[in-house]
């Protein structure tokens, strides 16, 4: 269940280039843009003085203004979101002619800087800007706020950044990505021609992106196909595919008008039939519904967020005995009642009478799941099967796994059953024929790849929703994390993951035979999820809802990271230079070690996704770069 953002067009292609040649290119695309762009503007705290270094910026507002950044990050241990509070809170208080230390407020600018001194206990001023209201950057493109971790680089305690309890917290309340009440996102859209070239990719191993299901007795499939089989890459011919970008806007707005917004999108038909048209989704649930009598025989089934019924139909249609279809958009539960009636399958009742004069086993039920134990409709753990279609972009997205789980521990008996069952979120790492690069090196024979890089630079700062084809892929698949909807507690939706990426340039450049050909590019990492009916409940015939690239494409797509600076990986043992940082060309890293946060946004039904990335080489020196924060939203 994914709903439509901000949309681009832009071009997934395949990389025919030599790796050689593309190397190359990337390094001539440097070292053109050191000689033509400007760097980073680092504005003075205290004063107009601009600096393009930042080890050049601290030094001046240490010395100049006997602010010593460094000093107070080291004295009170400062993280990363702790680093960033506290330069927010500096702006902020200069802008008002105040003192960041002991608050004087001074007459101007010159006053305030005159007035400026070294500060006695660093402590005692902590309290000032430990406020969530100063994760919200206060000077708009402030290059300070992403360049002043970069001088960690050469640490090697890389995990210990971000402390997981904070990180939640600090994310749950991030000012910066609300979203207005009447504009979701602001819609930009960019013209492409996509082209996909049809492959065939092997399924049953884990390192292509899923988890085999062993407990299963029999065949499993994975979207409609049997395991162990060849799927043929579907629907990746020459055509016009949409990529969402997810731009937040700034305001505020109440979980209510949210909850009206999103339960009012999805009565627009449109929606339903690009769900109802996703022959991989409709399949895992056809047949993890029909295939297992022994599960659905007699038994009363809830459906949460029912949409048009559909499963709701198959629960039906496969014998259970009582159907509550749980909807909350007023109109679509209207819709869902005459569909069901349409077919013979409503149940109904006279006014005033409790007799059911209908033939049907199915009940609408209009509300919000976490509101229906207030209308007692369905007695309280009274469900044999819980059966839902709540996963949204990057699985999590509009978080309505909350209210998948609710309603388990509300409605569902003991030992009963959940469709799907378990959910799992993949990683790998994608290169550069992942990306639109290659279409703008070669326009009609010109090259326009200065609005390639451009792109580039923007999808940095946003997550991108787009089919990535396999053979764009540089890394193995890992998994991220993995959940039992039987056994989870709804605060596990958020969490923290540190996940390893190594290089596999088999997919992305063929048969490499010279050293120089074993090293290639990352540009990002690609996020994908499965959800498993697993043989615990389905015994007949379990299946797997895989969202991978290297299955046939569903409306979920994939979930794209792209890093600040594309990271040189190489498989092989070349000399590398030890004097070269790590992640360059001549040091390419031999690992990518990840810590991936997602958790639940301040704006009701948005995800953050914090993302660290480091780069580890063969002689096991590492780099870390700066921390990305997205919101998909």
């Amino acid at each position: 269940m994914a709903k439509n953002g901000t949309e681009y067009e832009p071009t997934f292609t395949d990389d025919d280039d030599e790796e050689s040649e593309e190397l190359q290119d990337w390094n001539d695309w440097d070292a053109k843009e050191e000689e033509e762009e400007e760097g980073p503007d680092f504005l003075c705290f205290f004063c107009d003085s601009r600096y393009s270094s930042c080890d050049d910026f601290f030094d001046h507002c240490s010395s100049t203004h006997h602010f010593d950044f460094r000093a107070i990050r080291k004295a009170l241990g400062l993280n990363f979101y702790g680093s960033f509070k506290l330069i927010n809170f500096v702006r902020s208080q200069v802008v008002e002619n105040r003192c960041w230390s002991c608050g004087l407020t001074c007459q101007s600018n010159q006053d305030l800087q005159n007035h400026l001194h070294e500060t006695v206990n660093f402590k005692d001023v902590t309290p000032l800007w430990d406020n969530d209201e100063y994760l919200k950057p206060f000077l708009q493109d402030d290059s300070v706020l992403y360049s002043f971790g970069e001088d960690e680089e050469g640490e090697d305690d890389y995990t210990a950044v971000v402390d997981k309890e904070e990180l939640m917290s600090d994310l749950r309340h991030f000012e910066e990505i609300c979203i207005d009440h009447d504009i979701h996102v602001e819609k930009i859209a960019i013209d492409f021609d996509t082209s996909y070239e049809s492959g065939k990719s092997n399924v049953a191993s884990s390192s292509n992106g899923y988890s085999n299901n062993e407990d299963s007795p029999g065949k499993v499939t994975i979207n409609g196909m049997d395991s162990g089989e060849h799927v043929e890459s579907a629907g990746r011919k020459t055509k016009e595919n949409k990529l969402r970008a997810y731009i937040p806007n700034h305001g505020s707005k109440d979980v209510k008008n949210i909850n009206d917004d999103y339960f009012g999108a999805y009565s627009s038909f449109g929606i339903h039939r690009e769900m109802i048209s996703d022959k991989v989704r409709m399949d895992a649930y056809r047949q993890a519904i029909l295939k297992n009598p022994s599960l659905l025989k007699s038994a009363v089934v809830m459906d949460v967020g029912c949409g048009t019924g559909i499963l709701s139909l198959f629960a039906a249609q496969a014998g259970a005995s009582k159907v509550f279809a749980v909807e909350a958009s007023e109109k679509m539960a209207a819709v869902a009642t005459q569909i069901a009636k349409d077919n013979g399958l409503l149940w109904s009742k006279s006014p005033g009478d409790s007799t059911n004069h209908g033939t049907g086993v199915i009940e609408v039920v209009q509300g919000m799941v976490e509101e229906l134990d207030k209308s007692r409709l369905i007695q309280p753990h009274s469900v044999d099967v819980l059966v839902s279609e709540w996963m949204g972009y990057c699985l999590l997205y509009e978080t309505m796994l909350s209210s998948v789980l609710f309603a388990r521990d509300q409605w569902l008996k003991p030992g009963g059953a959940i469709l799907p069952d378990t959910a799992t979120i993949f990683v790998a790492g994608f290169g550069k024929g992942a990306t639109s690069l290659p279409f703008w090196e070669n326009v009609y024979g010109f090259n326009m790849s200065c609005v390639g890089k451009e792109l580039f630079e923007g999808a940095s700062k946003i997550p991108f929703v787009d089919s990535v084809d396999d053979h764009g892929l540089v890394t193995s698949a890992a998994v991220l994390q993995s959940f039992d909807l039987v056994t989870m507690k709804p605060d596990e939706v958020d969490f923290t993951a540190n996940v390893e990426l190594e290089p596999n340039l088999g997919g992305a450049a063929g048969s490499l035979t010279d050293l120089k050909s074993e090293t290639t590019w990352c540009f990002g990492v690609v996020l994908w999820f499965e959800t498993g009916f697993t043989s615990r409940f389905c015994k007949e015939m379990p299946a797997v809802l895989s969202t991978s690239p290297y299955t046939p494409k569903t409306h979920w797509l994939q979930t794209i990271l792209t890093f600040k600076e594309p990271i040189a990986v190489t498989s092989g043992k070349s000399n590398i230079d030890k004097s070269a940082a790590v992640g360059t060309e001549a040091c390419p890293a031999v690992r990518i070690p990840l810590r991936i946060s997602i958790a639940r946004a301040s704006q009701h039904r948005n995800i953050d996704i914090s993302l660290e990335t480091a780069g580890v080489d063969a002689h096991s020196r590492k780099r870390n770069w700066p921390v990305q924060i997205f919101n998909l939203g």
